[in-house]
């Protein structure tokens, strides 16, 4: 601070640095994003992500893609104005739609990328659901490792959303606690907490559904044996779970019907529970072990089954195995951050590159029906000034504004 008090100097702005970088031509909007992810990136994955973006791996992609347009559109423009001109190839037009449809197509590759760059950069949202009292506030505390949410034994202590960051296995984790879900509330706090819960967990990445180990124990004393699979099958309808569960698993096989028995025999393995627990997006964690009469008989009941967690929050028991198994979901989710096949990072690109496909289906439309050339053109002109926006070769002031704004130093 010394230094802005001398004549001739003063503390440089937010961002000034990188802006100079920027407008001297030695970074781009992409590189002065991973710039900006990089240090405020909390996690390994999210480091590599960043470092990868700001050495300039999204930023060559980008710019061949605006290389064949540029191609593309001189090529067009020059069938417009010299096309009764013999130099002019007749199938000029037709390798300008080739090039097109194929640059449409990698483009389309590109975004169905299941927004895995941008959940890595923003934090993968997981929810944790289950009936009231089975574990749910417990199991966040261990796995952010502090005591961030109430434990009582009273049903219905947890009324509202509790996210919480975390880092588990290198990835950005926003784990919530939610509400116990159960259909006999009758406190209205209650019932918006349980609500809130349904909504938020519609929304996750990913779901770990919690069970009571006791709970699962009673029910197979009380009628002699009842499958894992129809137990979960009845817990999953009965907390209205079933078109969450529907939607992360994308299986037309999986059956929901209250009171479905099991199609396959106990020794099979496919079954409903394998099914759901396939997923990335699902995960049955058995907790309260530690309060069971007959472990072994647990063993048993759930030796058939691929990918339950059982677990004790109480003694953290089973909680390394919850840790593996989540960092196995979280690398599906998200990926594993590469040069070589670099993610979309920001909505900012998304929204792009919609735009730009978009474009170029406007100009195969105008193609199609022996439109006019010159509007034809003008589809690609956009397309290239969609393209150049990421980049900033076509630039605005209030982009770069909500850019560099969320630098703190220069």
């Amino acid at each position: 601070m010394a230094l802005g008090k001398l004549a001739g100097y003063r503390p440089a702005e937010p961002g000034e640095f990188t802006r100079r970088a920027f407008h001297g031509g030695k970074l781009d909007l992409t590189e002065v994003e991973g710039l900006a992810d990089l240090i405020h990136a909390e996690t390994e994955a999210q480091r590599k992500q960043a470092l990868f973006q700001m050495e300039g791996n999204l930023s060559h992609l980008y710019n061949s893609w605006r290389e064949t347009l540029i191609n593309c559109m001189a090529h067009v423009e020059a069938f417009i104005d010299f096309s009764e001109d013999e130099n002019i190839e007749e199938n000029t037009m037709d390798i300008v739609q080739n090039k097109l449809m194929n640059l449409k197509n990698v483009i389309q590759s590109h975004l169905a990328d299941g927004r895995c760059g941008e959940r890595l950069r923003d934090g993968v949202r997981t929810v944790i659901v289950g009936e009231p009292n089975v574990g749910k506030s417990s199991l966040l505390n261990v796995l952010c490792q502090r005591p961030a949410a109430i434990v009582t034994p009273i049903a219905g202590t947890t009324r509202d959303i509790v996210e919480l960051h975390a880092n588990i296995g290198g990835y950005p984790v926003i784990i919530a606690d939610t509400a116990g879900l159960r259909n006999d509330a009758s406190d209205e706090v209650e019932k918006e907490g349980i609500s809130r819960a349904h909504a938020y967990a519609q929304q996750a990445d990913l779901v770990i559904l919690v069970i009571d180990a006791t709970k699962y124990e009673a029910q197979m004393t009380k009628n002699n044996f009842v499958s894992f699979n129809s137990y979960v099958n009845s817990y999953i309808n009965k907390l209205k779970l079933d078109n969450i569960i529907r939607k992360n698993k994308n299986s037309e096989s999986m059956s929901l019907r209250t009171g479905d028995k099991d199609s396959k025999s106990e020794g099979s393995t496919d079954n409903f529970v394998d099914e759901i627990c396939g997923s990335e997006k699902c995960i049955i964690v058995l907790n309260k072990t530690d309060l069971l009469h007959d472990v072994t008989g647990m063993k048993n009941s759930l030796k058939h089954y691929n990918g339950i967690i059982a677990l004790s929050c109480k003694t953290e028991n089973g909680i390394p195995q919850l840790l593996d198994r989540m960092t196995s979901n979280l690398t599906m989710l998200c990926g594993k951050p590469s040069r070589e096949n670099p993610c979309l990072t920001q909505s900012r690109h998304r929204q792009h590159l919609t735009d730009c496909v978009a474009c170029l289906d406007k100009y195969f439309e105008l193609s199609a029906i022996g439109g006019d050339t010159v509007l034809a053109a003008q589809e690609v002109r956009k397309a290239l000034r969609h393209i150049g926006k990421i980049t900033g070769h076509v630039s605005t002031e209030q982009i770069l504004d909500v850019i560099f704004k969320d630098f703190c130093v220069g």
